[in-house]
């Protein structure tokens, strides 16, 4: 029995990259060190590569995490899951009242 192996070059392997998540306090830390960093007259691609940030990344960081200090950062995601959580739960009663009252008039 044969086994085929997939060649991959050197290149291929080197620009696949793993997605990395950052947590809420990571975040804060990055943009700080950004800041840090472009008031001390470097650029910002040389930041992005320091930081390993696609600029990107780095706008929405900045937009959605601004001026918050890491405690706000984490109970920014805390509510946001919160939320998320809670309007599953009224999708699924929302469902089960329709279900419910189709059940109730009988046309099943």
């Amino acid at each position: 029995m044969k086994v085929k192996r997939l060649a991959l070059s050197q290149e291929t392997l080197m620009t696949t990259k793993r997605r990395k998540r950052h947590s809420p306090e990571q975040i804060v830390r990055k943009l700080r060190d950004a800041d840090a960093m472009l008031n001390a007259g470097k650029e910002l691609a040389a930041v992005l590569q320091v930081l390993e940030l696609s600029e990107a990344t780095y706008g929405r960081w900045r937009t959605q995490y601004g001026g918050m200090k890491a405690e706000e950062a984490v109970r920014l995601q805390k509510l946001e899951d919160e939320n998320r959580r809670l309007k599953q739960l009224v999708a699924d009663l929302s469902l089960d009242n329709q279900m419910l009252k189709f059940v109730a008039e009988g046309n099943w």
